[in-house]
């Protein structure tokens, strides 16, 4: 059963890697059979019975994930709907969430007014508030008239960052966009009489009594959030203690809590159930404390919102309960291997989430560890002993997934752990009731106290261990010295796995070589952001826009993606002048990595170099070498320094950096005027163009004709958001480049695009290309949403 269970999560896995979706034949559930093979005699039948079983739930796995996928993807938003003002009716399907300027929630689409369209039937809308007009006042549960403006689902594409299209896929959100404050949005009845709809707005009415009752208490958002999943209430400065400590997991509402509280009901149900010898009699206690558990659970997993993350846990506990209920004497393999298959057939593409791993691999290592033991330990040393386990064990997938580990996990989570799932969580869920709603302020004050160890240590030196994405090979090795350093006592030279994490840790990226040099052009959507490495060195031209007040290109994109390639320390960030969309990530990038040096076109009095260990102005005639790579500043000119709060775009430090007869120009948002003095003062220079980033993104004001004839780029990258508001590029500007012989790649299509050259010879990679995706899509150029 364990080996069938793992080949169809094997076979779902490999679905989800195909770049085009396989076409099935009608008879593809066929492939079950295999699973009704008889047991045979004889060692060869066996093992070929074996391997056929093995390749049939492969298969059965594979067959099922596409089917699933084949239904979510016939249901999507045409093209030619895409930025049109769309008239519907349908009903607030969640409990709207706050975003910086208005609300977020999805909707049930029931009818389309607008003739001629068709809208999926599960979209994600946002409201953006405007002074001329009263903001929309939604409730989960009630039916609206509205207006809406849609796109198909269409997130940046960069290395060892989020997927959204994913993420949108798994959801079943066929459809995001906003409501049009100017069309004609009313609510059309107050409730509707669904059982999903009604948990949802008994949701809100939880958040509406827990902000009144905590007020502006600094933790009134973790308890929200630990109750109900809204997460909107916690400051970034708190998530960041929670994720430097390593206990981030728990602010959440994890399988941990809802496997806790589970846990907690069963415990209760048992031990009064068992005083009764009537009830006893009647039905058995361990099952009837089972049932009770799971109620716990569903009850929890609902009033959470029914996530995702959640659903997995409820389908495991569920699994288990069903097992005691069977009375099947399993092994804990045997009830992990089902519980996957569960969960897989519920949620095809939880495979492609990091919870899913982390979960079942806790999950597992606690079975490991004590599973199957002749001595039964003290219950502080089982503790401890797990403990051990998920520091040692979940090395190998925190470091491949995120690259980077909390040193003081260990110790907070030694403490956060039971005092938040034993003490913070069953009295802030019990504060839900209006009668006890005193005990959020004693879960408040728990929570209090755990904050004040949390910083604690998170003060202390060295609290984080980032580094670069290890190889696949030594995570799977890792994986093995994991489990070779956690076996039972007696396992031969258990103090030898160790070595076989050291490779996770010591094999780093290959460096481009003396003399070389590889560009990164980010998708970071409507903006700008470029990595240049050398062999030691490193640079990051813009950081990319601000997406919200605490979410940047910053640390939701550029961070993760340098850590992963390897780059630890940036010796000089250059920002090329102040509009938002090219320097939104900088505060997160200079409080995120060392950077030796920012180099701006920024006034001296600009709140961001404040942060800057040393900073100075850009100007024409700047140099220097780092391995054999040179960078020139061509622009702006010496006598055009900052020297006002004025944004100008004319301003922008335009950087070249070349080897040998190959260079790349970064223009940042110069215009006519700027193009045509740096074609004038550096044409001999330009013409060895290899690669361009289209000064202002391809606007109609940029990219003149004489500038394109004087550079002559072979490549030309326009760096824009998917249907922009701005039109970007346009389609002049685009036309230009071609006519004059260049490649065009574009981001929004393309997503992130690598360069590798030296003097000799050059490689173009772009992301979604080189790791395409059935759920990707590529942009529609030259529209616009307005």
């Amino acid at each position: 059963m364990v080996s069938c269970a793992f080949s169809f999560a094997i076979g779902v896995w490999y679905l989800q890697q195909q770049a085009e979706l396989p076409s099935l034949p009608a008879y593809w559930p066929l492939a079950a059979l295999v699973l009704l093979l008889p047991r045979t005699n004889g060692k060869a039948p066996a093992v070929a019975r074996s391997i056929a079983l093995l390749a049939g739930a492969a298969a059965l796995g594979f067959g099922y994930a596409a089917w699933i996928a084949q239904q979510r993807l016939s249901d999507r938003l045409p093209d030619a709907w895409q930025g049109k003002d769309i008239a519907l009716t349908g009903i607030v399907a969640e409990m709207p969430r706050l975003h910086e300027r208005g609300l977020r929630f999805t909707f049930d689409v029931e009818s389309v007014q607008t003739e001629g369209a068709y809208v999926p039937q599960h979209i994600q809308l946002a409201t953006y508030d405007s002074n001329a007009r009263q903001p929309l006042q939604l409730s989960a549960g009630e039916r609206w008239q509205l207006t809406v403006r849609l796109k198909q689902p269409h997130g940046t594409s960069n290395p060892f960052n989020f997927d959204f299209e994913a993420w949108t896929l798994e959801r079943n959100v066929r459809a995001i966009g906003y409501v049009h404050a100017k069309g004609d949005n009313r609510r059309l009845s107050e409730q509707t009489s669904s059982p999903a709809y009604f948990v949802q707005h008994l949701r809100e009415t939880v958040r509406a009594h827990f902000r009144k009752t905590l007020g502006e208490t600094p933790y009134a958002g973790v308890l929200v959030a630990l109750a109900i999943g809204d997460q909107s209430g916690i400051s970034q400065e708190d998530w960041q203690v929670f994720t430097r400590t390593g206990v981030n997991h728990l602010m959440s509402i994890s399988g941990l809590h809802i496997t806790m509280l589970a846990g907690l009901v069963f415990a209760i149900v048992y031990w009064l159930w068992r005083r009764s010898t009537r009830l006893t009699l009647r039905f058995p206690a361990r099952k009837a404390a089972a049932l009770a558990g799971l109620c716990a659970a569903l009850f929890y997993t609902l009033v959470s919102g029914f996530e995702v993350p959640a659903q997995r846990t409820l389908y495991m506990v569920a699994t288990f309960t069903a097992m005691l209920l069977l009375s099947r004497n399993v092994a804990p393999s045997q009830m992990l291997a089902a519980a996957l298959v569960v969960v897989l057939l519920a949620d095809p593409w939880a495979v492609l989430s990091s919870g899913f791993w982390l979960s079942f691999g806790a999950v597992a290592l606690i079975f490991y560890v004590t599973a199957n033991r002749l001595h039964k330990s003290h219950w502080l040393k089982e503790y401890g002993k797990v403990q051990w386990a998920m520091t040692i064990g979940l090395i190998p997938p925190l470091l491949a997934m995120f690259q980077q580990l909390s040193l003081v996990s260990p110790v907070a989570n030694a403490f956060a752990i039971p005092l938040v799932s034993f003490v913070v969580v069953p009295l802030t869920l019990l504060g839900t009731l209006p009668p006890f709603e005193w005990t959020l302020y004693v879960a408040h004050q728990a929570m209090v106290l755990c904050m004040f160890l949390l910083k604690l240590l998170d003060d202390l030196p060295y609290v984080v261990w980032g580094q670069h994405a290890p190889p696949a090979w030594t995570v799977f090795a890792g994986a093995v010295g994991a489990l070779w350093m956690l076996a039972p006592r007696g396992f031969p030279m258990r103090g030898a796995g160790v070595l076989m994490l050291l490779p996770m840790f010591l094999i780093a990226p290959e460096k481009p070589a003396e003399n070389s040099a590889r560009v990164t052009v980010f998708d970071v959507g409507q903006g700008l952001a470029v990595a240049v490495q050398t062999r030691n060195h490193a640079l990051l031209y813009d950081t990319g826009p601000d997406f919200s007040g605490e979410a940047d290109s910053g640390n939701r994109i550029l961070l993760p993606a340098l850590r992963g390639m390897g780059i630890a320390q940036l010796d000089a960030l250059v920002l090329s002048h102040g509009d938002m969309d090219h320097i939104g990530g900088t505060d997160s990038v200079l409080r995120g990595l060392p950077v030796v040096n920012v180099i701006s076109s920024l006034p001296n009095t600009h709140p961001l170099l404040r942060l800057a260990a040393h900073n100075e102005a850009c100007a024409d005639g700047q140099s220097w070498e780092w391995d054999g790579v040179r960078f020139d500043m061509l622009h702006p000119a010496e006598a055009s320094a900052p020297v006002t709060d004025e944004h100008d775009n004319e301003r922008s430090c335009v950087l070249r950096i070349g080897v040998g007869e190959h260079s790349v120009l970064l223009a940042g948002d110069i215009g006519k005027k700027s193009e045509a003095r740096i074609a004038r003062l550096h044409a001999q220079t330009l013409s060895s163009t290899l690669l361009l980033v289209a000064p202002h993104h391809g606007s109609k004001n940029s990219s003149s004709q004489a500038f394109v004839d004087a550079i002559h780029p072979r490549y030309t990258v326009f760096t824009a958001g998917y249907l922009n508001r701005f039109g970007h590029p346009g389609a002049e500007s685009e036309e230009r480049y071609r006519s004059a012989g260049s490649e065009v790649l574009r981001s929004d299509e393309d997503g992130a695009i690598s360069l590798l050259m030296n003097a000799q010879k050059f490689r173009v990679e772009s992301y979604r290309k080189t790791r395409p995706r059935y759920w990707q899509h590529g942009a529609t150029s030259g529209s616009a949403v307005p």
